[in-house]
């Protein structure tokens, strides 16, 4: 550490914590977006029957304290000016007294969250959908069996007694972590906008809860779900709790911001960077023409409009949920890493992949990376898979087809299952969710987005194949952050703001976003990747067919 000279003002620092699908990761960043050290800590998740996905409070908030803990030592406490938090949008059942209880037939209360990526409730989506109620707009038309209303209902119906009529309060992980941190219930627009139905301006809608079966939640001026609702990076209460300040190791009475869902702390990290000097089109644009997508075991699709924006199968308009006074609208894909990962652990020539990789030292991507250079020869690398196609939702469509429905398509398939089949079939899944990526802008651009600039950030963008794929497949550049974690980065944006040392949100991203890379697509692909998604659009046109013939008489 550089001890500051007589005038100079020491460094501040702001904490970011970041709970992902499968482990807390937390960083001390420094008032120009740089990490100054990063902590990573596994959590547990529990599958208790197929499509039922849960996780504890108690063993989140623990690994909260553990990474913490470990970005802020050696550092003098007092240079620490804000703390930011961001998270899945999982549901967290506490009862009255804030203890955890169960969303299991099990009775286990220390599973107390539903994970977002749980599927249990498609019944009650289903219904919920029928009802055409016009908040439904605000989702693209059809809500995901991922967000809240339909968990909820799914509670009501199946676990009455044991959790629903104990329960005092239900809050999306976000919101779980301030008030943990501060014990202030107050609720992020973000989580609120984005899963709850909440309408920025209007608030709840007492006829959608009326008419879904979850009228009980009025009750109390909704202080269930929340009833107190602050943009992000407000500052709340009296800032850090003396007993969450202990657990954490940060000092108590420090600001805390309201907090992001995990994917818009992406988005933040990386919409507002500065991007002039490298010949983009952006830089001459509203920050509008920019796209974030934040890829990691699942993918978000960001982009921002002044007005708002009603695009079919794609979330939103959302008001001021990522970015304050700009309307937000989400696409997304439900699997994306934890496909790539299915498809290339699943195959028979994975022991050996892995064999070879280690005894490179290398990922196993980056190993299937450099092998996919070696087989290509004189033609670039995308053109591997001529005859190799892919349909990627295993998982159903989140965006922009909005259907839990459909299943994921191969088409090409050999005899052969060496390490080459395996590479290509990793390129082509790679290639799948790009061409899902292009579908999802050309939806947006039909509704009003103008988009120019892909900005991509997650676990994803460290792989330089997936990046590339996207350049060259949606023909748009790619930006990469200087930070690649972009949403550790937005987490500390957001303690920042809290902490009053920016005026703005908007003045914290531009600050502390920075452009590392930019790629390029190759316009001379062009043609063969238009005739891939002219494939791509027709595996799904068969697929819809396939299962009329099977329906039918």
């Amino acid at each position: 550490m550089a001890v500051p000279s007589g005038d100079q003002k020491p460094e501040s620092y702001y904490v970011g914590v970041d709970v992902g699908t499968g482990s807390v990761r937390a960083a001390l960043v420094d008032q120009r977006g740089t990490l100054v050290a990063f902590a990573e800590q596994p959590i547990n998740q529990w599958e208790p029957q197929f499509n039922h996905h849960e996780q504890s409070s108690e063993d989140i908030w623990a690994a909260c304290c553990v990474v913490t803990k470990k970005v802020v030592q050696g550092i003098d406490l007092n240079q620490i000016r804000g703390l930011g938090f961001d998270a899945t949008c999982s549901l967290v059942v506490l009862d009255k007294q804030f203890r955890p209880l169960p969303v299991n037939h099990e009775g286990n209360s220390h599973q107390n969250i539903i994970m977002w990526l749980d599927h249990r409730a498609v019944s009650q989506v289903h219904r919920i959908n029928e009802t055409k109620h016009s908040i439904l707009q605000y989702v693209g038309g059809v809500m995901s069996v991922e967000m809240q209303a339909p968990k909820l209902l799914w509670l009501k119906e199946n676990l009455r007694e044991t959790c629903w009529d104990k329960a005092g309060h239900f809050f999306d992980l976000p919101d779980f972590l301030s008030w943990k941190a501060t014990g202030v219930t107050a609720r992020s627009l973000c989580s609120l906008v984005c899963k709850w139905t909440y309408l920025a301006e209007e608030g709840w809608d007492d006829s959608f809860w009326k008419m879904v079966g979850l009228e009980d939640l009025i009750a109390d001026n909704y202080s269930k779900i929340g009833n107190q609702v602050l943009p992000p990076g407000a500052s709340l209460g009296n800032g850090l709790t003396p007993e969450a300040a202990k657990d954490l190791g940060l000092p108590a009475g420090i600001a805390v911001a309201a907090s992001l869902i995990d994917a818009h702390a992406g988005g933040l990290g990386v919409i507002g960077a500065d991007v002039r000097g490298y010949g983009l089109a952006c830089e001459e644009q509203p920050v509008t023409s920019r796209l974030a997508v934040i890829c990691g075991t699942s993918s978000c699709h960001m982009g921002i409009s002044k007005d708002p924006i009603f695009v079919p199968g794609i979330w939103g308009p959302y008001f001021s949920a990522m970015v304050p006074g700009f309307w937000l609208n989400e696409g997304g894909q439900s699997v994306t890493g934890k496909l790539i990962d299915h498809m290339v652990q699943g195959h028979a020539a994975f022991p050996e992949l892995q064999a070879k990789a280690t005894a490179r030292c290398q990922s196993v991507y980056a190993y299937l990376n450099s092998h996919l250079d070696l087989i290509k020869k004189a033609q670039p690398v995308g053109f591997l898979t001529v005859d190799l196609h892919v349909w990627p939702d295993f998982h159903g469509n989140r965006s922009p087809l909005a259907d839990l429905t459909l299943k994921g398509m191969v088409t090409g398939l050999k005899l052969s299952q060496d390490l080459d089949d395996l590479a290509i079939l990793y390129l082509a899944t790679i290639q799948a969710i790009a061409f899902g990526t292009r579908l999802i802008i050309e939806a947006m651009e039909a509704a009003g987005h103008s988009i120019s600039t892909l900005f991509l950030c997650g676990g994803l963008s460290k792989n330089p194949l997936f990046v590339k794929m996207h350049a060259d497949i949606t023909g748009m550049p790619v930006v990469l952050s200087q930070e690649v974690e972009s949403v550790l980065v937005g987490a500390a944006i957001l303690g920042a703001c809290a902490s009053g040392d920016f005026s703005s949100v908007q003045e914290a991203m531009a600050r502390m976003s920075k452009v590392g890379k930019v790629v390029f697509p190759r316009h001379e692909d062009k043609r063969y990747y238009d005739k891939k998604y002219q494939v791509f659009l027709k595996l799904v046109e068969h697929q819809k067919e396939y299962a009329a013939i099977m329906k039918g008489d």
